[in-house]
């Protein structure tokens, strides 16, 4: 039987009870995230909090809140942040996003958040595989609109969605006050069409840049852009999505 842990260069993730196992898709977007400055950190929707323990790592001064509805993978994310060396500075919170808006104990330099993104009509049976696919326990207009309430001044949001979500996302961001300023275009292999969107939001309108990452060589091998990137967290091979 395969091991439910984890295991990263500096910490490890037990998945046990989690909805979502770690994936490609979170690493991405723990690894990549603009974190320099950003001393209060969002994570919605954060499952197992591998994403919180990615920007622990590379942020020393953060402060770090975790929420997910999911409340099996809110008490596995505090079992991890406890067994962290970060312990004192990640906390786990079992919150919708829309209650957390509510009443948030601060503002956040950056919010982080690898969404549900499925919004086909005919829900799953299963109450938890809802909860980390299907868009309507989060829509995209309610993540831009709180977003940009909790946000600081100068405050980020960075998230990762298949491409056409992305294109969503602005659209909504643009109505609720919110610009896009950076995209990344992710491709399994350049052959293919593009998987995921990296997105950086800001308050302020700062110009745009675009770019492109692909996980795979020809060859199947990992390219050496997505191995610098991930470098610091793992042990040996990168996971599968």
């Amino acid at each position: 039987m395969a091991s439910n842990v984890f295991r990263f260069k500096k910490f490890s993730v037990d998945q046990a009870g989690a909805a979502h196992p770690v994936g490609t898709d979170g690493v991405l977007l723990g690894a990549w995230a603009p974190v320099e400055g950003a001393r209060t950190v969002l994570d919605i929707g954060g499952g197992t909090g591998l994403i919180a323990l990615m920007i622990a790592q590379r942020q020393p001064e953060a402060q770090i809140v975790c929420i997910d509805l999911h409340k099996e993978s809110v008490q596995c994310a505090a079992k991890n942040f406890a067994n962290s060396p970060w312990a004192d500075r990640l906390q786990a919170v079992h919150l919708s996003f829309q209650a957390f808006e509510k009443s948030p104990p601060h503002s956040f330099d950056l919010i982080v958040s690898n969404p549900p993104f499925f919004s086909e009509r005919s829900l799953s049976e299963y109450v938890t595989r809802n909860m980390v696919r299907n868009a309507s326990f989060l829509p995209i207009d309610d993540l831009a609109n709180g977003a940009k309430n909790l946000l600081s001044e100068n405050g980020k949001l960075c998230l990762i969605l298949p491409e056409k979500e992305g294109k969503k996302m602005i659209e909504a961001g643009v109505i609720h006050g919110l610009h896009c300023c950076e995209q990344i275009k992710v491709y399994s292999k350049k052959s293919k069409p593009a998987e995921r969107v990296l997105l950086t939001f800001t308050r302020e309108v700062t110009g745009f840049q675009q770019s492109e990452l692909t996980i795979h060589e020809p060859s199947g091998a990992y390219t050496p852009a997505f191995k610098t990137l991930t470098d610091s967290y793992y042990l040996d091979k990168p996971v599968n999505r």
